[in-house]
């Protein structure tokens, strides 16, 4: 998501941050900023947009400093600007900021009674005048800033400078990445290691809880309970494209690796306390506050990926909230005569909120009167300003044309609506939405876990990468991740792959299967295992080759497959966000094995905005 860079030395501070941030610009965003310290004040610059705006404002008048920090805004909270572009101030105390605060509707309620006046709309300039406020209370500024600290919820990478402090950075972290770069007589910080590679390859990483203070000399470090720490410092020894991919060979595998982060984001402030209710940040608006609910039915309409989290949104729905859905290709939705009206609520999901076929069908269902909530990762994009409400995904910039982390992030917002649905409408009663939503917060330990043992899916792959078919096969709620599977092998490694209803296969896939063919069939234990297991017999008996993925400590199920993928036990409706990630991995290993593009596969397009 956002990127950070800090120095203090003796060089122009200028040229390193805007340096750091050109290394940056990979992870997308939509603003950028710096301040630097020079003569004992603050020389603020921010511009909306790419870093060409904001270093066209800076020639004009170049700051000069030894001491500063710049940033660039992937927006989360509050829209694309230059007043809620980073570095924020309030006072003395300027900062940037990668995260989010989740509590940051009382802190705003709380501070703005205490007297100040926030000028953005983000949750970063809160921090700003948190510390501010507890310098207020008497406290020095390491007293302030730790204080601050303990009364945030949520996650962050926060850098701090203090006006009258001109000789230290102050940093810290909470489930956002932070990185020190070790030079001599000038250190740096990041969010990432390429902002620091052209200085230093000295480095060592922040771990959550960590508050340092940093200066010329070094770093001083402190853990969550206070006590000076030593964390290890590492030699980078990757090249500057290894370095924007984090280690990891393509940046579609560093998006598979950053599903937990991604859904734990995603996550963040949509739960409430007590495990019995979901806030939608104003989405709610759309279902009424009179207990009259509002629609008839609900129209899905997506392309690729986002259709495939439709379908599964689909399951969701009716289910917990006993409400006609209809999931439809857009392509094909804008070219029919379907019956909406102002009873109608249409579902809009695109990743990045350009796709040209969904803002078409949208546009014409809003003429007809529909309400239109849309799930997207991108804020301010196109889908967001024509639609009445926004559910948006936190997963970050996806860089890797085939999606996965987008496409998880979605299924987690669909759950979320899901489960409020059921709560307006009472056909989810407390304890079962409790149970629910439970579950749903335990998913990113769950999915960390399962790629812990991506070794086995790729020693698995290496077996089938030469195969010419695959046939994926699901029921009920994975019935849909059974045809993701099979499109993003399809995108990456241009093998042919098909996937359908399990039930479907007596109905013409059968004829498909002979000896050797690798089948991937997906059989978590719910109300179709049964069902599946019998399907598995039917291909098994036609020389197929079982690759199942399935509860773990399901020893039926292993015994009838060839090769065994486990997945946490977890209820139906999450299982969704399991099997999808082994069947990315499956897709990723196979391609990456055949040599193909992965990141840019051949004749696709990251965002389609042509029909």
């Amino acid at each position: 998501m956002c990127g950070i860079v800090g120095y203090i030395g003796d060089r122009n501070a200028t040229e390193i941050l805007l340096d750091g941030l050109r290394r940056l610009e990979y992870r997308g965003y939509d603003s950028a900023g710096v301040a630097i310290l020079g003569k004992g004040e603050f020389n603020i610059v921010r511009a909306e947009g790419k870093l060409q705006a904001l270093e066209k404002k800076i020639r004009q008048k170049p700051p000069r400093g030894t001491l500063g920090i710049g940033h660039t805004r992937w927006a989360t909270h509050g829209r694309p600007s230059e007043t809620n572009a980073h570095p924020h101030k309030a006072g003395p105390v300027v900062l940037v900021h990668n995260g989010i605060i989740e509590n940051h509707l009382k802190l705003r309620a709380y501070l703005v009674k205490k007297g100040h006046t926030i000028k953005s709309e983000t949750d970063t300039e809160l921090v700003c005048h948190l510390i501010q406020q507890r310098m207020y209370d008497g406290l020095s500024m390491a007293e302030a800033f730790r204080k601050a600290l303990s009364e945030l919820e949520g996650s962050y990478a926060l850098v701090v400078l203090n006006q009258k402090e001109p000789d230290r950075l102050y940093v810290s972290r909470r489930g956002s990445p932070l990185v020190v770069g070790l030079g001599e007589g000038e250190n740096f910080v990041a969010s990432d290691v390429p902002a620091v590679l052209p200085y230093t390859r000295k480095v060592l990483f922040l771990e959550d809880g960590d508050f340092g203070v940093l200066t010329r000399a070094g770093l001083d470090l402190r853990d969550a309970e206070g006590k000076p720490v030593r964390r290890p410092t590492r030699q980078i020894t990757w090249s500057q494209a290894m370095a924007e991919k984090g280690g990891y060979k393509h940046f579609m595998l560093k998006e598979i690796f950053e599903q937990p982060r991604s859904v734990a984001d995603t996550l963040t402030g949509r739960i409430a306390e007590n495990r019995q209710r979901v806030l939608l940040n104003g989405a709610e608006k759309l279902f009424g506050t009179n207990g009259s609910f509002p629609f008839d039915k609900i129209y899905i309409v997506a392309c690729g990926t986002s259709y495939h989290a439709g379908l599964v949104g689909k399951y969701l729905i009716e289910e917990m909230a006993r409400l006609p859905v209809m999931v439809d290709h857009a392509s094909e939705f804008r070219y029919r005569n379907p019956i909406v009206d102002r009873r109608t609520l249409v579902v809009a999901i695109s990743q990045s909120g350009e796709t040209a076929d969904t803002l078409a069908a949208v546009g014409d269902m809003k003429k007809e009167g529909a309400r239109i909530l849309s799930v997207c990762n991108v804020i301010d994009s196109s889908l967001a300003r024509i639609s009445h409400q926004t559910l948006y995904t936190h997963a970050g910039p996806e860089i890797g044309v085939a999606s996965t982390k987008a496409f998880t992030t979605q299924l987690v917002a669909l759950m979320l609506l899901a489960f409020h649905l059921g709560r307006v409408r009472r056909t989810l009663a407390p304890a079962a939405a409790k149970e629910a939503l439970e579950a749903l917060v335990r998913v990113p330990e769950q999915v960390e876990r399962l790629l812990k043992n991506h070794a086995e899916v790729e020693r698995l792959a290496k077996k089938y990468a030469d195969c010419p078919n695959f046939l994926y096969f699901g029921r009920g709620v994975n019935f849909p991740i059974a045809l993701e599977g099979a499109l993003k092998l399809k995108e990456i490694s241009y093998i042919h792959a098909e996937g359908y209803p399990a039930g479907e296969m007596k109905h013409g896939p059968i004829a498909l299967i002979d000896s050797g063919m690798p089948v991937v069939v997906l059989a978590p234990q719910d109300k179709t295992y049964e069902k599946v297991l019998s399907n598995i017999e039917e291909v098994k008996a036609r020389g197929a080759h079982v690759i199942a993925v399935g509860t773990q400590g399901d020893k039926h199920l292993a015994e009838k497959s060839e090769h065994f993928i486990t997945i946490p036990k977890a209820p139906w409706y999450i299982t969704p966000l399991l099997t999808a990630v082994p069947l990315q991995l499956l897709a990723y290993y196979i391609a990456d094995h055949k040599g193909t593009d992965v990141d840019q596969p051949r004749n696709l397009a990251k965002s389609v905005t042509v029909e």
